[in-house]
């Protein structure tokens, strides 16, 4: 399914992506190094281990990134005209490599733009969730789209 106009959403509405993806160690390692994150828990395994998780903890940002990437499809391809921020994120429960997570979106605002009639303002709930049912990471996403042309 293609992202949708504007005024295709319905507060409430929700969405199961159907797209999941189990993290590797690449999938961290490269992420972590590519945004020059030295952090020894993501990149060390011998201090991850001697941590209280005793494992690699995957880079949060990744885990947020991931859910964002994962929700596109559905949400927001070829309507977005620009996503405008990210509120309220949280990260609940660790990641750890091996975890294979999925994707929920709830619209849970729709708004009219004031300085263009020809779009309007979604915001989701998004949450990434575990194969143990547990949500990983979770924020509200306001994007603008399009509205569908006449």
């Amino acid at each position: 399914m293609p992202g949708k106009f504007y005024d295709e959403w319905q507060i409430g509405e929700t969405i199961e992506h159907p797209l999941r993806r189990t993290v590797t160690e690449t999938d961290n390692l490269l992420f972590s190094t590519m945004t020059h994150n030295p952090q020894p828990l993501h990149i060390d395994a011998e201090a991850a281990r001697a941590s209280e998780f005793g494992q690699i903890l995957v880079n949060g940002t990744f885990t947020f990134s991931l859910m964002v990437g994962i929700t596109v499809a559905e949400t927001t391809m070829g309507t977005l005209v620009a996503n405008l921020g990210y509120d309220k994120l949280v990260m609940p429960k660790p990641v750890f490599i091996g975890d294979t997570l999925h994707a929920t979106s709830e619209v849970t605002d729709l708004r009219e733009s004031k300085s263009r009639p020809d779009a309007g303002l979604v915001t989701w709930k998004h949450r990434m969730v575990n194969q143990r049912e547990e949500i990983v990471c979770e924020c509200l996403r306001t994007a603008l789209l399009k509205k569908r042309p006449a």
